[in-house]
């Protein structure tokens, strides 16, 4: 298939990789709980999105993340598929519970550990280079009920070994980590409108507030670790993705303006300044 082909734009003519800067990457991304399924298989704990998902009334459908699209078995397909495409990288996240069911982190999963070894040399292999998520909204279940998830800082500490783990397993392939994604989603959605796992409004004040902290701190305290342990002998680069809903005056008086700037530090500020002292 002609690279053209891959890249057109429906009905405003065609864009191909000639067209983006040389160094520029493409790739495609999934998240653990959307596209793994096998929840109950190599030895995987459960996540606050499996107890969400089956809980009566959260999902309008009834459908779960059970067996999705079946790429704990099936991802040697998907690596060709993104292959055949032509991309360059995949954007893929693990799953904290199946590396620490409990997510305590006492004693590594080491069923957790094959899969996601198996699938970062079959990228390699392909030529395509693995991005990884360490978290990507799916909390294992026994931390939410042990300590209320992110609304207690000790989770903090949780992170940290979980995320030590992945970089002493991994790291000497994968070369990109994001900590955390769109931590405004889960801060937002799971502990205010309740809209994601683990599905909470009742302290909507207060608990949004609480669990974007504690995941500004958990992001914080993985950089460190890498820059410290792992980021000369490995030589990759860390940081985290945000997302924002963007504002705009909706005039030119001093109050509207004020209102879309506080609008933007509630969505975006809060995190952005504070995480960007933890890039490398």
């Amino acid at each position: 298939m002609a690279k053209k082909e891959l890249f057109k734009e429906n009905g405003e003519g065609e864009v191909c990789r000639a067209d983006f800067p040389p160094n520029f990457v493409f790739g495609v991304a999934t998240a653990a709980y959307q596209i793994e399924g096998a929840c109950n298989e190599g030895s995987r704990g459960a996540s606050i999105w499996d107890s969400f998902s089956h809980t009566e009334g959260k999902i309008i459908d009834g459908s779960s993340g059970d067996v999705a699209v079946d790429h704990y078995h099936r991802y040697k397909e998907d690596v060709n598929l993104i292959h055949t495409f032509g991309f360059d990288a995949y954007r893929f996240s693990i799953s904290w519970s199946r590396i620490f069911p409990d997510g305590v982190g006492t004693k590594v999963n080491e069923e957790g550990i094959a899969f996601y070894n198996n699938l970062i040399n079959a990228l390699i292999e392909k030529g395509i280079q693995p991005f990884i998520t360490l978290y990507h909204w799916d909390l294992p279940l026994h931390l939410q009920e042990s300590i209320g998830g992110w609304l207690d800082k000790q989770i903090v500490n949780y992170f940290a070994i979980y995320a030590d783990t992945c970089f002493a397993h991994f790291g000497d392939r994968v070369k990109n980590w994001i900590t955390i994604n769109e931590p405004l989603q889960t801060a937002v959605n799971g502990y205010d409108t309740g809209i994601f796992a683990p599905g909470r409004r009742e302290g909507s004040s207060e608990e949004p507030y609480l669990a974007a902290h504690h995941q500004i701190l958990a992001h914080a305290t993985a950089v460190s670790i890498y820059r410290s342990k792992y980021k000369d002998k490995q030589g990759g680069q860390i940081g985290l993705v945000l997302d924002c809903e963007w504002a705009e005056a909706n005039s030119d008086k001093i109050e509207d303006t004020f209102a879309a700037a506080r609008r933007l530090d509630f969505q975006l500020g809060w995190y952005f300044f504070l995480c960007s002292m933890f890039f490398t």
